[in-house]
């Protein structure tokens, strides 16, 4: 899984210069989802959501600092007690004293804080004093580095990642694996070594096209303000080409660790029984409508790649075009792993595995409905591609509705995003409304909002939206959270009080006593 990665920046979905061969193998060899969104464009909720199969916002989890109650089963639990071992090396953004959810080995701290430090408050003028976001994205924050820690912290998970494949074939296993390798790029700061940087010398950099013309909402003003991008030279093209370059620099380091992972598995005779899935937790506006960061729900912000490898090569080279959800992944692995939905409670998620090879059944993958278990290895953190165009379904009445959701941080009031046939509606609660065709308008330039033409569409997706949510318990509940965790992070301040995990490792047996 990586963090922030742009589906159309990566070769496997079809950009012509960023080198990802081996995302592109998965991609060549799987299938990959060409409209698949994050439920939250926003770190820890988006990883809620995606271990929990669950609307964060149906647990409280509403911003980088919301903590992730140790009640929610996980995708890590269920898997315990179908009997697999379940490992986690990286990043997860675990919020609260729990820093396992389930899983039985979790090896690597967290590179952000575990405790409500983040707890998005705002100052007398209502402004909110973490921001700024936008300095980080031009030069001379943006470039090369001879190391940083971000850079450290990612070849600690993916070596403790392959050391974990390694391990597990030194001996017999009797049970299944899963692993969660969870990388932190390329997620800002936008600092790579001098050989990423020239590996994109002569190549030919994507800027973003003129923001001049494009509908806004006062989502857009609202993160605007709070990134700071006013006071940056997001427009200039050089400052452009340098972000774009650092980044394409980025993508290339997550694809060599995905790499390293594949080979381990495969050095060791794993990767013939053992199911590859990478995906992102959301994706970034990288100067796109002027815009920085996550937060809002415009395409490059909140779809996300996802690619599923399977060992017996079921749906290799299929393109999945319907929209759908990162958090679906909760239940497709558990029904990949044969985990009876009798023994699961209820989820927001929906299988996958209907869609592969476009029957809409379970199709007879390892582990799916029967006794047979496949290991399942996700890697992720990528966003579905670039060259596909997402969605064909013909309107609202056919396909299923994918929702996202954002509240709270560096916004003032509950967001809301419906992707259904080929529209995508945006509604911000109390505010305005967008409403896009991104099937034949995949810029976003046309809001149809408010159009004659499309008003049963704008209706009949607004409806489903307050059907699926209940907006104003939403938007009070996300703002007496924001109260609450306000006094206890003063109080942990003041104690001294730290939940962030330290892994212990023994060291009997590791080398000759």
């Amino acid at each position: 899984m990586a963090d922030q990665l742009v589906p159309f920046l990566t070769g496997a979905y079809g950009h012509p210069v960023v080198r990802t061969p081996n995302l592109d193998r998965l991609a060549t060899r799987g299938v990959r989802f060409d409209a698949a969104y994050t439920p939250y464009p926003l770190c820890a909720p988006a990883r809620v959501a995606l271990m929990t199969g669950r609307y964060p916002s149906s647990i409280g989890c509403y911003d980088n600092a919301a903590v992730f109650p140790a009640d929610q089963p996980t995708i890590a639990h269920y898997l315990t007690n179908a009997g697999y071992e379940t490992a986690l090396t990286g990043k997860m953004h675990f919020v609260g004293p729990d820093q396992l959810h389930g899983f039985q080995h979790r090896l690597t701290t967290d590179i952000f804080p575990a405790g409500v430090d983040w707890v998005p408050t705002t100052d007398e003028h209502g402004r909110f004093p973490r921001g700024g976001h936008a300095h980080e994205y031009v030069p001379p924050e943006v470039g090369v580095r001879t190391w940083t820690k971000f850079l450290t912290y990612d070849e600690e998970t993916n070596y403790r990642a392959v050391e974990y494949i390694r391990e597990r074939a030194r001996g017999p296993q009797t049970e299944p694996f899963f692993l969660l390798a969870s990388y932190h790029h390329p997620h800002d700061p936008f600092h790579v070594t001098q050989e990423l940087w020239d590996l994109y010398q002569d190549a030919s950099i994507d800027v973003p096209a003129s923001r001049a013309d494009l509908p806004r909402s006062i989502m857009d003003d609202w993160l605007d303000e709070a990134h700071d991008t006013a006071s940056v030279e997001l427009d200039d093209p050089d400052n452009l080409r340098a972000l774009r370059r650092a980044y394409y620099g980025l993508v290339t380091y997550v694809d060599r660790k995905v790499g390293e992972i594949l080979a381990a598995l495969d050095d060791t005779g794993q990767l013939e029984h053992t199911v590859i899935i990478f995906t992102s937790d959301h994706g970034d506006m990288l100067g796109e409508r002027g815009m920085v960061q996550k937060r809002c729900f415009y395409e490059w912000s909140a779809r996300v790649p996802l690619v599923m490898t399977f060992p017996d090569g079921r749906g290799a080279g299929q393109r999945v075009s319907e929209p759908v959800s990162s958090m679906d992944l909760a239940a497709t692995i558990l029904d990949l792993a044969g985990v009876a939905h009798g023994d699961r409670l209820e989820m927001d998620a929906q299988s996958l595995l209907p869609y592969i090879d476009g029957a809409h059944h379970t199709p007879n993958l390892p582990g799916a409905g029967t006794t047979a278990r496949a290991d399942v290895a996700p890697h992720t953190d990528a966003a579905p591609g670039s060259d596909g165009v997402p969605g064909t379904d013909t309107g609202p009445g056919t396909g299923r509705a994918v929702f996202s959701e954002y509240h709270v941080e560096k916004v003032r009031a509950a967001c809301f995003m419906v992707r259904h046939g080929p529209y995508k509606y945006i509604y911000i609660h109390g505010h305005d409304a967008q409403l896009f065709n991104v099937a034949a308008d995949p810029d976003e330039r046309d809001n149809l909002a408010g159009q004659p033409a499309t008003t049963d569409v704008e209706t009949s997706l607004h409806s489903m939206l307050v059907k699926q949510f209940d907006i104003e318990h939403i938007d009070r509940d996300a703002a007496e959270s924001v109260r609450r965790r306000e006094i206890i992070k003063n109080a942990m301040q003041r104690t001294g009080t730290r939940w962030d995990y330290v892994p212990q490792f023994g060291q009997e047996g590791r080398y000759v006593r």
